[in-house]
């Protein structure tokens, strides 16, 4: 049986429960050493084979599954963050499913979520914005041109870049075709982990901060007015809304 599992952004505690029950099950584990915090892997038995697969192929990871599967062992593949969300995990699923080797994928907290909860911010306020934008601009690996920076940004929602801390001059160019100047924006690196790095800052300043902050790699940037200070209360909570668990006061 081969389980991909979400590893979370960085904070070894925030694995899920049911992650770290298979992780220490594990006979075999595979997980993506570049950013992946290895002390999830603490946990596994004494025995259990554990592959980086940082400089691992496609190829080279489903032949150590497939060995794995063929020996009737438990094998871990874990993913950093969600394995949903840029975890490149659909075409190992595919080759599994030809192979008829059985797989389960357990969800795991996204670093966009951990970096929100980093700088206590909350991406759907009332009267601001109830949309979630979760894009990565175009590098080595292309983007849908209908998909461009320039593009989602006219929507003004929250939106939450992965991968791309690296261009921050070039992406502010882009985000400033639909969004003001003045735009909150924040750029969180290694969120959760103990040496995380906190920037923020507006559309006019962020990239020079960013540059003062020595931070190239391994960041994700909130960009919205959810950052601000202004919006509505929910009505959630509201005594004057009525809804199928409270009346009216």
């Amino acid at each position: 049986m081969i389980y991909f599992i979400g590893a979370g952004p960085g904070d070894p505690d925030l694995i899920t429960v049911k992650g770290r029950k298979i992780v220490e099950r594990a006979d075999v584990i595979i997980y993506a050493g570049s950013l992946v915090n290895k002390e999830i892997l603490a946990c596994r038995k004494a025995d259990a084979i554990v592959y980086n697969s940082a400089s691992m192929t496609l190829e080279e990871v489903i032949e150590v599954m497939e060995k794995a599967e063929n020996e009737n062992l438990l094998t871990a593949r874990v993913h950093t963050g969600d394995p949903s969300i840029y975890g490149a995990i659909r075409e190992q699923i595919d080759i599994l499913e030809e192979k008829e080797i059985s797989y389960e994928v357990i969800p795991g907290v996204s670093s966009f979520v951990g970096a929100a909860a980093a700088i206590n911010k909350e991406f759907t306020l009332p009267g601001v914005t109830q949309t979630v934008i979760l894009t990565r601009m175009e590098g080595r690996t292309p983007v849908p041109q209908k998909e461009s920076i320039e593009s989602l940004a006219s929507h003004k929602a929250s939106m939450c870049i992965f991968l791309s801390v690296h261009m921050i001059e070039d992406l502010v160019k882009k985000l400033l075709t639909h969004y003001p100047i003045t735009t909150p924006i924040a750029v969180i690196q290694r969120a959760t982990w103990e040496d995380q790095k906190i920037v923020m800052g507006t559309l006019e300043n962020i990239a020079q901060k960013v540059k003062d902050a020595n931070i190239n790699k391994t960041a994700q940037i909130l960009v919205g007015d959810f950052l601000g200070n202004e919006y509505e209360y929910s009505k959630l909570y509201d005594k004057n809304f009525t809804h199928e668990y409270r009346t009216a006061k």
